[in-house]
């Protein structure tokens, strides 16, 4: 059973709590902007590119929705906007026509690797840089820690989802 929550956070756990969230949305924000400004390519693409590089371009529609932490319909809003500029497809799984596969194209490919360079450049700028190794290595702990006891679904949106040019948390 879980503990018993207190019902006020500390000065200190207020700080911890409300920090994270502001540097969260100021850098995604920021990172959103500067993706859009260069590529114009909302983070949010950029992402649902990464998880299906990251997977060596082809992945379930299903399980991109869960690794890029969108609701089904919100990826496909995205998966919608990225087909009709012909940086992934869209076909039947050939052992299972009930299911989608979404590829990613050539097209799709090299404006990934292009948006990637501008993205790894200014998360180092924006928040890397400003933290020294061991500071980097213990966020990771921590946020290690966290997710180590956070339910598998958690990541998955219950609510509706954002608006697809709608920054998150960034990623790689």
């Amino acid at each position: 059973m879980a503990a018993q929550p207190r019902k006020l956070l500390s000065d200190t756990e207020q700080a911890a709590w409300i920090g994270f969230l502001t540097v969260h949305s100021l850098i995604t924000r920021e990172l959103d902007s500067r993706l859009v400004a260069v590529h114009r390519m909302p983070l949010v693409e950029y992402e649902v590119l990464l998880k299906l590089s990251i997977a060596g371009g082809r992945m379930r529609m299903s399980e991109l929705a869960d690794a890029a932490l969108l609701s089904r319909s919100g990826l496909t809003r995205i998966v919608d906007e990225l087909e009709a500029l012909q940086l992934i497809t869209r076909e039947p799984d050939d052992s299972d026509g009930r299911v989608l596969i979404a590829t990613l194209t050539a097209a799709g490919s090299k404006r990934f690797l292009a948006a990637r360079r501008t993205h790894l450049a200014n998360l180092r700028q924006l928040f890397l840089d400003r933290l020294s190794d061991e500071q980097v290595a213990g966020l990771g702990e921590i946020w290690h820690a966290i997710a180590a006891h956070l339910p598998p679904e958690s990541g998955r949106r219950q609510r509706r989802s954002r608006q697809p040019g709608r920054a998150r948390a960034p990623a790689g």
